[in-house]
């Protein structure tokens, strides 16, 4: 039962559910998920932190900045089972559409230049 309310939990907030899709393309950094979000260093660490205990992210730390990528195939089924739901409900979404797109343009600029504060966001460190 608590693995459930985990994931119900991290799946009942628009900027979780936006994470996990982002997740989708690639391995990314907080910065990138800032950047992409346009939301506090800190509200982007609670989310992942939210969606860490509902095991449906793993992170790891690489120098100074913490990476997040989906859950692997040796996550519990219930999570496997809640990241492909949540990809074939939202997937055609507009919403996810245009955060892919934004996230594109994202991907394209250098991790030094974006986590260093010279674009919107300047908090990669943060996890």
């Amino acid at each position: 039962m608590f693995e459930f309310l985990n994931i119900t939990k991290a799946l009942a907030e628009e900027n979780r559910v936006r994470i996990l899709l982002a997740l989708e393309v690639e391995e990314l950094c907080v910065c990138q998920i800032i950047e992409l979000l346009e939301l506090a260093p800190s509200t982007v660490s609670k989310h992942m932190s939210v969606l860490r205990q509902a095991r449906l992210v793993q992170g790891r730390k690489d120098g100074r900045w913490m990476y997040y990528r989906l859950a692997d195939e040796d996550a519990p089924a219930q999570v496997n089972e809640a990241i492909a739901w949540v990809k074939k409900s939202l997937s055609p979404s507009e919403r996810i559409r245009e955060d892919a797109k934004r996230l594109k343009e994202i991907l394209k600029i250098d991790r030094e230049v974006l986590c260093s504060g010279q674009t919107r966001s300047n908090e990669c460190e943060t996890g």
